[in-house]
């Protein structure tokens, strides 16, 4: 298929201005996401690593374990109105159609009750299956692979 090169190009630019508004999300976090990452960064979850403001296809998620597909929103008081809430399940629909599970916790439980916004984000990294399993997992050897060569003799 034949596509122009501007729209490449268009593309293009769109994943790079997607990565920067990434980078600024990251350092204009808002408080609740602050406090939230202080508890997940660095493995500090049950070894689950983290990161935040990661970019997923046109959408930029709160935090992200790749390991396990699983996306964190903390949804402040924007996300109340109709418009945002169909923005919401348009964006999860995108996100559950390439894998991923969406976790939503709100500003006020992250400041009124961590440990439950804690518990709850475990249970749902457990209820995961590792993507990277088969990575770790014990090989069984190719059958398609015999033993090495044998040197020639050179003489």
């Amino acid at each position: 298929m034949f596509v122009p090169s501007y729209v490449k190009a268009e593309g293009n630019m769109q994943r790079e201005s997607t990565r920067g508004f990434a980078r600024k999300l990251r350092k204009e976090s808002t408080s609740a996401e602050i406090r939230l990452w202080g508890y997940l960064r660095k493995r500090s979850l049950s070894g689950f690593r983290f990161v935040r403001q990661a970019t997923i296809g046109p959408f930029i998620v709160d935090f992200l374990c790749r390991e396990r597909r699983l996306v964190i929103e903390v949804d402040g008081v924007t996300h109340g109105d109709a418009a945002d809430v169909r923005y919401d399940e348009l964006r999860t629909a995108f996100l559950t159609s390439r894998g991923y599970a969406v976790y939503r916790v709100g500003n006020i439980d992250v400041y009124e009750n961590i440990s439950g916004v804690l518990d709850g984000i475990l249970w749902a990294l457990q209820e995961r299956p590792a993507v990277f399993q088969s990575l770790t997992a014990e090989r069984t050897p190719s059958p398609l692979r015999g033993p090495p060569p044998a040197k020639r003799g050179g003489g």
